[in-house]
């Protein structure tokens, strides 16, 4: 199978890398600088292996390439720019006929839970992809990965639900590739327990690296999200079975000249990129309050929060804890 991976950031960037290297044919999907820097001089990624640089293949636009029945796409793009993906991709013919839509498997790699709804308008073969990976944007053509031994732990199924032979093939793939990949039937479980703990990523943006001052307020999010859920009917793997999971295979260890590592919404506001997913975490978290009247108002709050940072491009973490808790009892 050739991989090709749409959105090559950090995360991407990690598996596309660590795929690579394992001798699996990838192809990289990037814009902009990422684009040049890509095509110019590799894909350099710093692990806790020492720094690799990977020469592949890269695309800025799908019609650039020639899709095969042998293709997976891995959709790594944050869920805000996954619709203007899904729309360039989802139409590209396919060698033997029909299109990437129809006939191509199709992974989201996404923190979140929607990237997958909306996939599914548009390609028949959709797979989830709970994503525990590390990993760091460092600048253009280059990205930092500091879990060891293993780099990433990726829970992967069909969506909304099952498990099949591609599924197994890939996870096969990435396990070669120091990813461990769990196929499992109930993706989406391991993604809504995931969601929980993004709910701190805005926090996290919006005050800076997650200290004692900032966990009542990263409480009450989770509390809220937890009551939604439930009232939702929606199951979430909880912390115990995510712990056991990982059964101590993948530890952080610090790298010799890259930045500190931080969520992905903090990396928005460094790379100022104008936007943030704060809409598919916290906002996801108030989109199924209102479904099921159960108030929010602290990832209302955080949503609004974390949005306003992006759009005004203000420094990441440049909010007091106080401050921010002060902002979210005011509207509660």
């Amino acid at each position: 199978m050739r991989y090709i991976i749409v959105g090559t950031g950090a995360v991407g960037g990690a598996i596309g890398g660590r795929l690579a290297e394992a001798g699996h044919d990838v192809v990289l999907v990037a814009r902009g600088a990422q684009y040049e820097a890509l095509r110019t001089h590799g894909l350099r990624l710093i692990t806790p292996d020492g720094p690799r640089t990977h020469p592949l293949p890269v695309v800025d636009r799908p019609d650039a390439l020639d899709l095969t029945p042998d293709d997976v796409l891995v959709l790594a793009v944050k869920t805000q720019d996954s619709v203007a993906a899904l729309d360039a991709w989802s139409d590209r013919p396919v060698a033997g006929g029909g299109t990437a839509g129809e006939r191509l498997p199709l992974i989201c790699a996404q923190n979140g839970v929607e990237g997958e709804r909306l996939a599914l308008r548009r390609f028949r073969r959709v797979y989830g992809m709970c994503v525990w990976l590390p990993a760091t944007f460092v600048r253009p053509g280059e990205v930092s990965a500091a879990g060891t031994p293993l780099t990433g732990i990726l829970h992967l199924g069909r969506y909304p639900t099952g498990t099949d032979a591609t599924a197994e093939l890939i996870a096969a793939d990435l396990e070669k590739s120091k990813l461990l990949a769990p196929v499992v039937p109930d993706v989406m479980r391991w993604k809504y327990g995931k969601l929980l703990s993004n709910l701190a990523n805005a926090v996290e943006a919006v005050t800076g690296p997650l200290t004692g001052d900032a966990a009542p307020l990263v409480e009450r999010a989770l509390a809220e999200g937890r009551a939604v859920l439930e009232a939702a009917g929606i199951d979430a793997v909880g912390q115990e079975e995510q712990t056991k999971a990982r059964g101590g295979r993948m530890r952080f260890e610090p790298l010799d000249g890259s930045p500190r590592g931080a969520g992905s919404s903090w990396q928005s506001l460094t790379r100022g990129t104008g936007t943030i997913e704060a809409d598919y975490l916290n906002g996801e978290i108030v989109l199924l309050g209102r479904q099921q009247g159960v108030p929010t108002p602290v990832n209302a709050a955080l949503q609004r929060a974390a949005n306003a940072f992006a759009r005004e491009r203000r420094e990441p973490g440049s909010m007091s804890v106080a401050e921010l808790t002060a902002l979210i009892d005011a509207a509660s």
